[in-house]
């Protein structure tokens, strides 16, 4: 290979190096979304599932089996609680969860139980995100960690909702 090529594949790797362990991954990656487009059922492929309402509630299933749950003091019992976006105070660093902001790219889950607070970070495209639980978003989730909005549900509820407000005209 050319010198040139050698360089061009070295200053990428240096880029790629410093985004990752510079705490800009999560920035370059982060999806911002709708309080609209979190609610309803989110699911892994290790099985864990998350269900967020419109009241900023949410429940749970087999999220003690998430890595990021072992931080928290009591991992069995972490099967609701409540949700919010965290604010951004506009220098890229978040301030505390907010209740009354309507979007963002991380979110706060506030256990029930033993008043655990874990990150949530949305990933990817706006328009079909990702969640990953992690207290570091630059370490990721493990491949099968990674939540996923079910999208037949969605879709479901939407019509739903879109009957009932129909029939209330």
């Amino acid at each position: 290979m050319s010198r040139q090529l050698w360089r061009s594949i070295a200053l990428l790797s240096l880029a790629v190096s410093l985004t990752v362990s510079c705490g800009l991954g999560a920035a370059i990656y982060a999806a911002e979304v709708s309080t609209d487009q979190v609610v309803g059922r989110w699911t892994s492929e290790a099985g864990t599932s998350l269900t967020f309402y419109g009241d900023q509630t949410f429940v749970a299933e087999h999220f003690d089996e998430s890595p990021v749950a072992s931080d928290c003091e009591t991992p069995s019992a972490l099967s609701s609680g409540s949700w919010s976006f965290y604010a951004t105070t506009g220098t890229d660093e978040f301030d505390t969860a907010d209740e009354t902001t309507a979007h963002g790219s991380v979110l706060s889950l506030t256990f029930s139980a033993g008043a655990c607070e874990v990150y949530v970070y949305l990933f990817g495209d706006e328009d079909d995100p990702s969640m990953c639980p992690t207290q570091d978003p630059d370490a990721g989730c493990p491949s099968d960690g990674y939540l996923r909005r079910n999208q037949a549900e969605a879709s479901a509820l939407e019509a739903a909702v879109t009957r009932l407000a129909d029939s209330g005209k």
